[in-house]
């Protein structure tokens, strides 16, 4: 999908995340400038938050610099993905 001028698309960043960080699952919502994304990736076992996140520019590149004015991000191993998803069924369990 071709990009106009000034505008990102979450599917190009998600791309981008996914072409230079394997990952298992990345999720990214945004409005073109301001981007929010879930990364899992076994990448990040052993890292501290910031290492996962340079990890993460890393991918992205010039992209960060030149087009995304911001990105949240939260980023977890396969491990922490399934426990987040375990609590998540157990709090709609409850309901």
């Amino acid at each position: 999908m071709a990009e106009s001028a000034g505008v990102v698309t979450t599917e190009s960043i998600r791309q981008s995340i996914e072409a230079g960080l394997k990952c298992d699952e990345v999720q990214v919502r945004g409005d073109g400038r301001h981007f929010e994304a879930l990364i899992v990736s076994a990448a990040f076992e052993g890292l501290m938050r910031v290492r996962r996140h340079q990890l993460v520019y890393q991918a992205l590149g010039s992209r960060m610099d030149e087009e995304v004015h911001a990105l949240s991000m939260t980023t977890l191993t396969p491990a922490e993905w399934a426990a987040a998803q375990q609590e998540i069924r157990a709090r709609q369990a409850q309901k």
